[in-house]
């Protein structure tokens, strides 16, 4: 394994636990519906890892767009003989582009999923924006397993699309492999944590304010990441 893809390992790490730790989406949900239907912990263990690999699932069909975009820069006739040069600046330019990506969505403060539990101890998902007074809304859905699982797979974590350009530059299949994997694997242990914590009743630090800069901090290690590797020789 050499140093680019052991520096992108590191990144991937990084960007799935800060993103499944900082958005309560990510384990609140299983909490509450474990709570309200008096599930078993081998259940909601359970229903969190088949939604965790429905989001990260459908994480690798979009990252497949930055698998055929490096796929392409890759054919570019008269490059072959500087191909790893090439991957670190799509890493780098892809990474700038997600952290431009993530100002402006943090800017905007986008409505996004918002889980709570109400008098009829049932969970009810919802539009919410950052800094919002949480109120009974109008528009809700009653989550069911089922509901969970479609919204984590129609929720996929964009950095994986620059993650994966880098060794798809390079024609790297083992180094596809291998991130999609370790983003996959994290992803799922920080959920399974993270719900464990809350079915025993330990209480959260306040991460939903850090979630509506996620993409900027995604977006900003990935960028550090293609620094590293164009302008330091990692």
């Amino acid at each position: 394994m050499n140093a680019e893809i052991g520096a992108l390992i590191v990144t991937a790490i990084g960007i799935s636990c800060l993103h499944t730790v900082t958005g309560p989406d990510h384990y609140v949900p299983f909490i509450a519906i474990s709570k309200a239907r008096n599930w078993s912990l081998t259940k909601t263990i359970w229903w969190t890892i088949v939604c965790g690999i429905g989001h990260v699932g459908s994480s690798i069909v979009l990252g497949f767009l930055g698998i055929l975009l490096g796929w392409q820069l890759s054919k570019l006739t008269g490059l072959e003989d500087v191909r790893g040069g090439i991957a670190s600046w799509a890493l780098l330019a892809f990474g700038t582009l997600y952290l431009i990506y993530g100002i402006r969505q943090a800017y905007l403060n986008r409505a996004h999923k918002h889980f709570d539990v109400y008098d009829d101890n049932s969970v009810y998902v919802y539009e919410h924006k950052h800094g919002e007074m949480p109120v009974y809304p109008q528009k809700r859905t009653k989550v069911t397993p089922w509901i969970l699982f479609i919204i984590f797979v129609l929720g996929p974590c964009e950095p994986l699309i620059p993650l994966l350009t880098f060794p798809a530059v390079q024609q790297s299949t083992g180094g596809i492999i291998l991130i999609a994997s370790v983003f996959t694997i994290f992803t799922l242990i920080t959920m399974v944590s993270m719900v464990l914590l809350g079915y025993y009743g330990f209480a959260f630090l306040q991460t939903g304010k850090i979630e509506r800069y996620v993409h900027v901090i995604g977006g900003a290690s990935i960028t550090i990441c293609g620094v590293g590797m164009v302008f330091l020789g990692w």
